[in-house]
């Protein structure tokens, strides 16, 4: 626990100093004020953006679409992780494709689907799945390879049933590269829909981005911004919750 606090207020700190050292910078004349919004400038943007509405209901449209996405990676790509290492022989197979598929940018293919599913949720939910299910499925299939064949051995000596040997030991067990994919999959699934959001004009913050960009309100746009980070700290920390309770230390 004191390490814990000790780690938080530590980045607390550092993220004090940066905005220190941002201010000064902006208010030299260093860097324009209009690529840098000085963090002095960032409260009253906030309370603007929050009296223009601009705060909750993007906030929680972008929290909605990402928890979907993230969802929907999850409950493809770690059954299919457990397909390729249960058969070897389709992880050989498809573990460089996904690979390649995961160093692609993904998010060039909007225009396709825009095409095919419409300038609506849809299309920002599933842009964000793809992105995700890739390093859930990889990772997936990395945690099972880590498991310790001991474990396993153990469990089939003393004659478990394979449905409690899995949900029991082998998914425990690889439960540190399954959260990983599934931060992995968090991170490029917002990233992917923030970047629909603001390229097609439609959803939650990354239309808020476009929209304050495009009113040379740069304040405003960091303050939307750090609404993004606000997002993904969120589900970062319920990650680490929830991997803590399915594998206590």
């Amino acid at each position: 626990m004191k390490r814990e606090v000790a780690a938080t207020l530590a980045g607390l700190g550092g993220l004090a100093v940066l905005g220190v050292l941002v201010e000064l910078v902006v208010r030299l004349g260093l860097v324009s004020p209009l690529v840098v919004a000085p963090p002095g400038t960032l409260p009253a943007a906030f309370a603007r953006l929050w009296d223009e509405g601009y705060v909750l209901a993007p906030f929680f449209t972008t929290l909605a679409q990402a928890l979907a996405s993230t969802l929907l990676a999850a409950l493809v790509g770690v059954p299919a992780g457990y397909l390729m290492w249960r058969r070897p022989v389709l992880g050989a197979a498809y573990e460089p494709w996904l690979g390649a598929a995961f160093a692609a940018p993904l998010i060039l293919l909007y225009p396709l689907f825009l095409v095919i599913m419409g300038r609506g949720y849809v299309t920002t939910v599933f842009a964000g799945f793809l992105a995700a299910v890739i390093p859930v499925a990889l990772k997936a299939r990395e945690g099972l390879l880590a498991v310790p064949p001991v474990l396993i051995n153990v469990g089939r000596s003393l004659h478990v049933p394979p449905r409690q040997l899995l949900a029991r030991v082998i998914l425990p067990a690889a439960a540190p590269g399954v959260f990983t994919g599934l931060r992995l999959g968090l991170i490029y699934a917002l990233v992917n829909i923030i970047g629909i959001e603001y390229l097609i004009d439609f959803g939650g913050l990354g239309r808020v981005v476009s929209e304050m960009h495009y009113r040379f309100e740069i304040p405003a746009m960091y303050g939307a911004i750090l609404l993004i980070v606000a997002v993904s700290l969120i589900f970062l920390l319920a990650l680490r919750r929830v991997e803590s309770w399915l594998r206590p230390r």
